[in-house]
């Protein structure tokens, strides 16, 4: 049974791939780090603003980024993942929890996230109403391997930890 109050700490983790495609920009953590390509999806396709989105809704326990900002909704062509990622924010704190450290990957072979970072870093740590200091953000590759490693596509996690409102 969960308590009315939440109390302590809590963990959080998120996933989310999409396909690359040819109609650029590519957006990550809300920067462009693409002008040649971008990715199949509903919204911009922002796989670490999404990733980052399911972490805070599972570590609240607030179902998932399906249930709240459903692709199927015509309201969520096209629109900005990092919109998505404030009001996510904003329902963690109405259930009585605060972000209060995320720790993201980005996987992909051939784009390189590095000199994003620090913008990248900037914008979540913006939409979630935290300071710049409580994300991390790193990116890796899969050597070559699956669909990632043939540069079909791009993923992100993310884990994220809440601690309760006092």
């Amino acid at each position: 049974m969960r308590p009315e109050t939440p109390t302590g700490t809590r963990v959080g983790w998120g996933f989310d791939a999409h396909p690359l495609d040819a109609s650029p920009p590519l957006v990550v953590g809300g920067a462009r780090v693409s002008e040649t390509v971008g990715v199949s999806a509903t919204s911009d396709g922002d796989v670490l603003a999404h990733a980052v989105i399911d972490a805070v809704l599972g570590a609240c326990v607030l179902s998932d980024i399906g249930d709240h900002f459903p692709s199927s909704d015509p309201a969520m062509a096209g629109v900005d993942s990092l919109s998505l990622l404030t009001r996510t924010a904003r329902m963690a704190l109405e259930a009585g929890w605060q972000v209060a450290h995320v720790d993201a990957t980005v996987v992909v072979e051939s784009i390189r996230i590095a000199p994003h970072r620090d913008e990248i870093r900037t914008k979540l740590a913006a939409s979630l109403g935290i300071d710049v200091d409580a994300v991390s953000v790193k990116a890796t590759t899969t050597d070559g391997l699956g669909f990632i490693g043939r540069g079909e596509g791009l993923a992100a996690v993310a884990v994220v930890t809440v601690t309760a409102l006092p």
